[in-house]
């Protein structure tokens, strides 16, 4: 028997219209309160992240209400949505049914200049101490490590932190950050700031004067990669434009604090550089990324950039402040560039390399803070007096993050190529009261732990890699007879674990178990080596690649630990 199919008139179709989008369905109140909460401001993706703050600034949390509200007023998925917010630490994802966390967060940082300074004994104590209406959270790194232990209170940290501080202020309700006295847009142009941008959009200065006086004075970039700063600009200025800058002020490396250090005094010295870098590799726009942690900061910039717009000293690019939401990945160039553009931080496949194919897809010119903090200097006082300084043969200036069994932690400028003993001697007064030096990790949780034999090496780029080190963004963490290198690295690793975008399998299992393998007393090293390589080669990005260093250094230079 012939089966006779009827055919649907033209135009027309069998299948029912769906009568409402895919996903929860969008309650009325939620969307009234997205929308009046946004007000006029762009619906673009790109403002995926700054939508999501804004949302648990006002409310404490990101309900799966709100969450589906911003996605059909930003016309996103709700999928892309939820998958943007639940990859961020510092946002709070509250599903329908479930209490939401108390209205107060205290944070008490765990990673390891705070944890041998009694953190994460202070992290045990205080819920008890505190009480259910506040939450108590062990976290990564807040980029105070000079200051250890750290808390912080609600957006408020606590330097030094002991239990009673703490209490005072939630006691108090001190939860708000304000910044301490630092230059100000007055006060810089009146010490002569910008004087030197006026001159190169004048005609003064050429770009390739400048950009040739930062290659003759060895400036490489000082976030940890350390690629020369000049060839940098002259590689981006070559492509087709429009061209992109992204400024990294995403400092989360364990034991690094100086961007912090000098955007809390004098903000618009690395703004003046990024001007000037921008004008001398024709850039249009400029974002700038900066971490959570640093609410103190982002008032900083956000008031001196104000103060910029107001009373231009030239024409300007266009300026974006953009703000992290707790991903240490972020501080990796290409996660960074996908994380202002509203994604997860996942670090991009590599090449095309952002000079050529960054941000929205444009040339970028990717800088570190303290990169461009040392623009200024060098331009106007000729390559040659920042090439002078160094020791041990090396050149230059660094800006040391000490920080762990010091008298004087800090930010410590010093000539590039000192060794760990004259830092720890001339710059930070010797070792605390009764500690001997034993190990110190140079380069911060990744840069591996060299033994205190090993502290006449000078500290510098490609000074350390044959001892399975590098300098990276030059945070020392000090470790006296106190402490065990073993523990050190248990303390990174099991930061590494936490912090992995999850992207590649070699670091997201990679990660997690070496952290298993090290926890007892006795490791299996020819299987923590064979681990160790398949990381760093097969890991997609430097996390994966770099944070076999601390378990490779220990079994390699404190082998008496092991047995």
């Amino acid at each position: 028997m012939n089966t006779i199919i009827p055919i649907a008139p033209a135009g027309s179709t069998r299948q029912r219209k769906r009568e409402a989008p895919k996903g929860r369905r969008v309650e009325p109140q939620a969307l009234a309160e997205v929308q009046d909460l946004l007000g006029a401001a762009p619906r673009r993706r790109d403002l995926l992240i700054e939508h999501l703050h804004a949302i648990q600034d006002r409310f404490g949390r990101l309900s799966t209400a709100h969450l589906a509200a911003l996605a059909k007023e930003m016309r996103l998925p709700q999928a892309e949505v939820f998958e943007v917010a639940s990859f961020y630490h510092h946002f709070d994802i509250v599903r329908e049914g479930e209490a939401g966390p108390p209205a107060l967060t205290v944070r008490v940082c765990e990673s390891l200049s705070c944890s041998m300074a009694g953190g994460e004994v202070l992290a045990e104590r205080l819920p008890a101490l505190l009480g259910a209406q506040v939450r108590v959270q062990r976290v990564p790194c807040v980029g105070r490590c000079e200051q250890a232990p750290v808390a912080v209170v609600g957006q408020h940290p606590v330097p030094a932190a002991t239990e009673e501080k703490v209490q005072a202020l939630v006691a108090a309700g001190a939860i708000r950050h304000e910044p301490e006295p630092y230059i100000g847009y007055d006060a810089y142009v009146k010490d002569g700031g910008y004087a030197l941008l006026r001159e190169c959009l004048a005609g003064e200065r050429d770009p390739e004067q400048v950009i040739a006086a930062l290659e003759h004075s060895g400036l490489r970039g000082l976030g940890g990669a350390g690629f020369p700063a000049g060839r940098k600009w002259r590689i981006v200025r070559a492509e087709a434009g429009p061209r992109l800058m992204a400024v990294n002020i995403d400092e989360g490396e364990p034991g690094t604090f100086k961007d912090r250090y000098y955007l809390e005094r004098d903000p618009h010295r690395f703004l003046e550089g990024a001007l000037i870098a921008a004008w001398a590799a024709g850039i249009e726009s400029v974002y700038i990324y900066l971490r959570d942690e640093y609410h103190g900061c982002r008032a900083i910039l956000e008031r001196e950039l104000a103060a910029l717009h107001a009373a231009p000293p030239v024409p300007l690019p266009a300026l974006h402040l953009r703000r992290g939401a707790g991903a240490y990945i972020c501080g990796e160039e290409s996660a960074m560039i996908e994380s202002i553009e509203g994604k997860r931080g996942m670090p991009r496949l590599r090449p095309p390399f952002v000079a050529q194919v960054g941000l929205f897809g444009r040339p970028t010119l990717e800088h570190n803070f303290e990169t461009l903090h040392w623009v200024r200097d060098i331009v106007r006082n000729g390559p040659d007096w920042f090439a002078q300084h160094g020791r041990h043969g090396r050149r230059g200036l660094r800006s040391f993050s000490v920080s762990g069994r010091v008298r004087a932690p800090g930010v410590k400028l010093a000539p590039a190529g000192i060794t760990v003993r004259e830092l720890i001697d001339e710059f930070c007064g010797g070792m605390l009261e009764g500690h001997a030096f034993y190990a110190y990790l140079p380069g911060g949780a990744s840069g591996g732990i060299l033994p205190a034999a090993l502290g006449d090496l000078p500290l510098d780029f490609d000074t350390l890699q044959p001892y399975g080190c590098f300098i990276g963004s030059a945070a020392v963490v000090v470790l006296s007879d106190r402490d065990r290198a073993v523990d050190a690295a248990r303390n990174t690793m099991r930061f590494f674990r936490h912090e992995s975008c999850g992207q590649c399998t070699p670091c997201r299992v990679g990660t997690a178990k070496a952290v298993q393998l090290i926890e007892g007393a006795r490791w299996d090293t020819a299987l923590l080596g064979e681990l160790s390589q398949v990381m760093r080669d097969a890991s997609i990005c430097g996390l994966g690649q770099a944070a076999p260093n601390p378990v490779d250094c220990v079994i390699k230079y404190f082998p008496d630990e092991l047995a």
